[in-house]
């Protein structure tokens, strides 16, 4: 059966089998390595992307379910260098090995889309997804903190107060 999906805003039509993986769709037969094969589980946040802004495990979408969606890699967010939280990651020296590169900033690009002011806790929280055998998180929290700073500042936001939380540095 065929599908169509718009992959980092192109869209495409594929014939796919009703068992296939996205993951497999996305790296073998539409070429886009970024998503990687961990676990096979979605338990380590490897196979990451959004499918229409949200997260997914793409080793636990079947192919036929992405029909008529829009799926985004992390090739997207730097089709003109690298957006804000990549560079803040980068700068922040967050990775190591680059495994989870991907799927961290990901879930870091999901999390800012839809809040812009992030506890400490929440940036864990959305990371959480994603095994790191590298760092402690602590840069990786630092980045996506620093990118957030500046996207308000770019949009002219203030800081939402914060009443007695721990943790939280302005």
């Amino acid at each position: 059966m065929n599908i169509t999906v718009k992959l980092n805003g192109i869209a495409q039509t594929i014939a796919v089998e009703p068992s296939d993986l996205l993951i497999d769709v996305i790296r073998d037969r539409l070429g886009v390595k970024s998503p990687k094969y961990g676990c096979g589980k979605g338990d380590c946040g490897a196979c990451t992307v959004l499918l229409d802004g949200d997260v997914v495990r793409s080793c636990l979408v079947l192919a036929v379910e992405a029909d008529g969606r829009e799926i985004t890699t992390v090739e997207a967010l730097s089709m003109e260098g690298p957006n804000d939280v990549q560079r803040e990651l980068i700068r922040n020296n967050a990775f190591q090995c680059g495994f989870c590169a991907p799927g961290v900033t990901l879930a870091a690009e999901e999390l800012l889309r839809r809040n812009a002011d992030p506890t400490e806790e929440e940036i864990r929280e959305a990371v959480a997804g994603n095994l790191c055998r590298c760092t402690g998180y602590q840069q990786i929290v630092e980045a996506v903190r620093t990118a957030a700073r500046s996207r308000r500042k770019k949009a002219g936001r203030k800081r939402r107060p914060r009443s007695g939380r721990k943790g939280v540095k302005s």
